[in-house]
C-alpha cells in the first residue's frame, strides 16, 4: 500500500513554558527541545511507521536543519528523492507548550515558499502510484491546488489535512475525496465567521456538501463526527489518562487515516484507528515521538471500553 504526501517540513523549536506569555510579557521557567517537524514530514514518518510505502513531496533549505530532515527520512524509511532544495531556509517553527498539553505556534516558511507546481508536476508518478495522496496547507497554495488536481486526474484518493486552515477557492473542493479539519479549521474553510451559529453536525454536512465526498470533524477528546452520502456518524473518543503534548495529534490520525484508507478499511474502521492514533500522539512529549507504531495502536485498541 502506498502513500504519497505533499506537505511541509520544518525544524521545530518546542519550549515547554508555565504558561504562555502576554504581549511583552517574559515568562522565565521554560525548557527547551529541538526536533523536526512540518505537518507533510509528519505524516509522512507516521504513515511510513504504519506499515505503508512512502513518497514525500516538500523542500528544505541547503542548511543543517535540511541535512537533518534527509537523515530522519532515510532513517524512518520515507521515500524523499524528489524533496526540493531551495535556495531559502529550511522552515522554522516555534512552539510554546502549556502544562496541559495545549500549544501555540509560529512559522518562518523559508524553504516552503519555493515549492511550486512545477515541484508538484515533477513528482505526478508518485502520486499517480499511491493508493491514497495526504496535502497539507503549509505550503503554497499553488502546490496544494496541482497536488489535488494531479491527485484526480490520476484517479487516487485525495486526502487534504487543511492546517493551518484558510478558505479554499471554490475550483478546489471538487477535488478533494476526504478532508480532515478540527473544529476551529472548519469554520475558517467554510469561509463563515466566529459567530455563525452553527454546531458541529452542521459544520461536517457543510464542508461534505462542498466536495462531494467526505468529511471528517475532529474534535479533540469529544471524538470526531463523519459525513458521508448516507448521512453523519459519530465516532467516539479513545480515553486518555495524561495530555501531554497535543503538538502531533492531528498528523497521527491524517496518518493513521490514510493508512487505513488506503488499505481499503471500511470508512468508520479508518476513522476509529486514525482516533486511537491521536489518543496516543497525545500522551508522549515531541512530535516525532509521539508518532505511534502498530503495536502501540493495537494496544490502545485493545484495552479501550
Amino acid at each position: 500500500m502506498k502513500i504519497a504526501v505533499v506537505g511541509s517540513y520544518g525544524a521545530g523549536l518546542t519550549m515547554r513554558v508555565p504558561r504562555s506569555p502576554g504581549a511583552g510579557e517574559t515568562v522565565s521557567g521554560g525548557v527547551f527541545a529541538p526536533g523536526p517537524g512540518g505537518k507533510g514530514s509528519n505524516q509522512a514518518i507516521a504513515a511510513a511507521r504504519l506499515g505503508a510505502e512512502v513518497s514525500l513531496l516538500t523542500a528544505v533549505g541547503d542548511d543543517d536543519f535540511g541535512r537533518a530532515a534527509h537523515a530522519l527520512w532515510r532513517a524512518e524509511g520515507v521515500g524523499a528523492t524528489h524533496v526540493r532544495t531551495a535556495s531559502a531556509p529550511t522552515m522554522v517553527g516555534f512552539i510554546l507548550v502549556e502544562p496541559s498539553g495545549e500549544n501555540r505556534i509560529a512559522i518562518a516558511p523559508g524553504a516552503l515558499d519555493e515549492l511550486d507546481a512545477a515541484a508538484v508536476a515533477a513528482f505526478r508518478e508518485e502520486i499517480a502510484a499511491a493508493d491514497v495522496l495526504v496535502v497539507s496547507m503549509e505550503i503554497p497554495e499553488e502546490a496544494v491546488a496541482a497536488a489535488l488536481r494531479a491527485g484526480r486526474d490520476s484517479g487516487t484518493t485525495t486526502l487534504l489535512n487543511p492546517a493551518p486552515a484558510r478558505p479554499l477557492p471554490d475550483d478546489l473542493w471538487p477535488f478533494i475525496d476526504v478532508i480532515t479539519p478540527n473544529q476551529t479549521e472548519a469554520p475558517v474553510l467554510l469561509g463563515i465567521g466566529a459567530g455563525h451559529g452553527l454546531d458541529d453536525e452542521a459544520l461536517v454536512r457543510a464542508l461534505r456538501e462542498r466536495t462531494g465526498g467526505i468529511a471528517v470533524l475532529t474534535r479533540g477528546g469529544q471524538g470526531a463526527l463523519i459525513a458521508q452520502e448516507s448521512g453523519v456518524s459519530a465516532t467516539p473518543p479513545y480515553p486518555v489518562g495524561n495530555v501531554v503534548d497535543t503538538t502531533g495529534a492531528g498528523d497521527a490520525f491524517t496518518a493513521a487515516l490514510a493508512v487505513a484508507l488506503g488499505s481499503g478499511h471500511p470508512l468508520d474502521h479508518a476513522v476509529r484507528y486514525a482516533a486511537a492514533a491521536g489518543a496516543h500522539a497525545v500522551t508522549v512529549a515531541g512530535v516525532v515521538p509521539a508518532l505511534p507504531t502498530p503495536d502501540q495502536l493495537a494496544a490502545r485498541i485493545g484495552t479501550a471500553p
